[in-house]
């Protein structure tokens, strides 16, 4: 579950997002993101799951890439942008959706988990696990509560969109729950205070 009301509803056009997502340091995050637990290669599938505008592309190679947004405005920015880079879908990911589909290297999730209760979370965890090919991984990204967090970041986190924040632990436990083996790392953010739980998961 999301807020799309008040000031939070002009992040639905993307201009504004990516705006809001530099200020915030977006690309950095995403270039930190692609090199140390994406780590691609040329021709790696990769499947994103609530891609928005599609950015990190900016950071990847020669990649087939497949992205899926529920939102229209998006995914027409991201097709306008990068037109011969990948496919666009404007849609909500399931299992029925994928079928077909050659297995991912990769499935990410930048910024979604946070915004999906723990059923929702659970499911789109399955979905990703059974999505990928037997050494592929799930990478996913969002803001979270830490005891040792500046109280700036403490207060951007709580205010997100996303209306499921979770400490690390919690993060955890929902991947834990699909994926046998897993990595989660609290990264805090200095330029403009933020925290981030980061999970890399193996089937």
């Amino acid at each position: 579950m999301q807020i799309t009301s008040g000031i939070r509803a002009i992040l639905s056009h993307s201009l504004v997002y990516d705006a809001f997502q530099s200020l915030m340091g977006a690309s950095s995050i995403r270039q930190e993101l692609v090199h140390t637990h994406i780590r691609p290669f040329a021709g790696m599938r990769i499947l994103d799951i609530g891609c928005g505008t599609a950015r990190i592309l900016d950071h990847l190679p020669d990649v087939q890439y497949h992205g899926f947004d529920p939102s229209s405005a998006y995914i027409e920015d991201a097709k306008r942008r990068y037109p011969t880079r990948g496919q666009f879908d404007c849609a909500l990911v399931q299992h029925a959706t994928l079928q077909g589909l050659q297995a991912f290297d990769i499935v990410l999730a930048v910024g979604v988990l946070h915004h999906l209760d723990d059923t929702q979370a659970l499911a789109l965890l399955s979905l990703a696990k059974a999505s990928l090919g037997p050494t592929g991984r799930f990478v996913s990204i969002d803001p979270v509560f830490a005891p040792d967090q500046h109280p700036l970041a403490r207060y951007l986190v709580a205010h997100d969109r996303g209306q499921n924040v979770r400490d690390a632990a919690g993060y955890r436990a929902l991947g834990q729950s699909v994926f046998p083996q897993l990595q989660a790392e609290v990264k805090h953010r200095r330029m403009i205070p933020y925290t981030h739980c980061i999970m890399e998961c193996q089937k």
